[in-house]
């Protein structure tokens, strides 16, 4: 079992120094422990996040920068700075920077689960086919294209 931590994670860092690439994405653990992971994001102009779905996590995203196009539960949605994104377990989600600036966010999921692992398993993987194979590993199941 994981507990929570007391400090301090100083802004622009993550946690011992991780800095993952995911997909052309910065992602920057922030906290971690068994009920909860958090992680800062910058999203570059063009990148996304396909539909999926967490199957055992609820997961929220603070926008603090930018716009984020969303599709939530099957449904076209804009997030912009300060909105918080509430995303149940086992609800269809899919993450847009359709903007010509880039998006920055905290998200987090609880409980943990396995996603920290995930992403330490997907840094620097560059086949979109290959994360979505490592992804099912880890209790995220993304969703064919749609049509």
């Amino acid at each position: 079992m994981t507990a929570l931590s007391a400090g301090i994670t100083p802004a622009g860092e993550g946690l011992d120094g991780i800095v993952w690439n995911i997909l052309g994405q910065t992602y920057k653990p922030v906290a971690s422990c068994d009920s909860c992971f958090a992680f800062d994001t910058f999203f570059p102009p063009g990148t996304f996040v396909p539909p999926h779905i967490h199957t055992t996590q609820d997961e929220f995203i603070r926008v603090l920068e930018g716009r984020f196009d969303l599709v939530l539960d099957g449904k076209p949605v804009v997030a912009k700075a300060g909105d918080l994104i509430r995303m149940p377990m086992n609800i269809m989600h899919g993450i847009w920077n359709k903007s010509e600036a880039p998006v920055r966010a905290l998200f987090w999921v609880s409980p943990a689960r396995s996603l920290e692992t995930l992403f330490r398993r997907i840094h620097n993987v560059p086949d979109p086919a290959e994360v979505i194979r490592i992804a099912a590993e880890h209790e995220v199941e993304f969703l064919p294209p749609p049509g």
